[in-house]
């Protein structure tokens, strides 16, 4: 517990910032008439939940898929009487509590990441619909020739070089078989980080550690993103994009945010890479990834450090309200 005093100042200051550290909102470009748009992953996933939020916010109407991603022929009645506009498809496994899991539960995580994805894909494809899969981006390493700082960052066609889960290279194969299909649009989200109070947030996972790796990441800012999402999506944009705010920020600058502006005592130390090997069964991506491409289309999107201000504003409003 920390004093009320203090409670008292930082949510003052809180207040300040909104005004100081606001994040323009993206310009969307989709200004068509309103689309059904079905969405898998929307039960129960954090991402489809609220991108079908968005969506229906935006005066479109929004379908949370029944049918299961294995089954095919569940998949084709289900289009044929929803007769959707395009398909967002949000659902996989990541493995609880982390990606570990998936080596330990290979044939489910090939079920659900890599066979559901692609029966999707092929089945919309035959039907002429537009596809959005949201995939990730965290199969990147910093090497020699993409050292931490040097301005040398992966972009879309840079070959993965961080294989060390099942799980990373589920998704490296899935994109590989994707991309073979014309009418596919696949996003890549990197570590993603929100204003709400959600356990799966990256600020909310990071305060619960008690040492952290304090090394700059990608992030993805899903206030700024997932908007950006529907609209592409709404747009029939094709092809792969790294999906994550421009720049990088390191696991000590967003706690230190968080230590100052949300909880003054919150106590965390480093580890260094080595330990974290040891400490989990497989080693873990981090990288920096390029937006070039994503910019060229949404070129307002904020540098991830000035948005995280933004959301840790909103994020304590949303811990601290009743």
């Amino acid at each position: 517990m920390f004093g009320l005093e203090k409670v008292f100042f930082s949510r003052v200051v809180l207040i300040s910032l909104s005004f100081i550290f606001q994040v323009n909102a993206v310009e969307l470009h989709y200004k068509g008439a309103p689309q059904t748009v079905l969405v898998f992953g929307g039960h129960t996933g954090w991402f489809g939940q609220e991108v079908a939020k968005i969506l229906k916010a935006s005066g479109h109407k929004v379908i949370l898929a029944q049918s299961r991603l294995e089954n095919r022929e569940d998949i084709f009645r289900e289009l044929k009487t929803v007769n959707p506009d395009c398909v967002i498809n949000a659902a996989g496994l990541t493995g609880r509590p982390n990606i570990d899991w998936c080596d330990e539960h290979r044939i489910e995580t090939i079920r659900a990441n890599l066979i559901g994805a692609l029966t999707l894909a092929d089945v919309t494809y035959s039907c002429g619909l537009h596809m959005t899969n949201f995939g990730t981006g965290c199969f990147y390493m910093y090497d020699e020739a993409h050292p931490i700082g040097s301005g040398k960052i992966f972009s879309e066609t840079d070959e993965p070089n961080c294989l060390t889960t099942f799980y990373y290279r589920s998704k490296v194969c899935l994109e590989k078989f994707l991309m073979e299909y014309p009418h596919v649009l696949n996003l890549r989200f990197g570590m993603p980080a929100s204003s709400e109070n959600n356990p799966r947030n990256l600020i909310l996972k990071l305060v619960k550690y008690k040492k952290v790796p304090n090394i700059p990441n990608s992030v993805a800012i899903l206030d700024d993103l997932l908007p950006v999402a529907a609209d592409m999506a709404l747009r029939k944009i094709t092809g792969v994009y790294n999906f994550v705010n421009p720049g990088a920020i390191s696991h000590n600058e967003i706690l230190e945010l968080y230590k100052r502006y949300v909880n003054p005592e919150l106590k965390y130390q480093n580890f260094s890479l080595e330990e974290q090997t040891q400490m989990l069964k497989l080693g873990r991506s981090n990288c920096e990834l390029g937006v070039h491409k994503l910019l060229e289309e949404y070129p307002d999107i904020a540098h991830v450090k000035k948005s995280i201000y933004s959301i840790m504003q909103r994020l304590a409003e949303n811990i601290y309200k009743k």
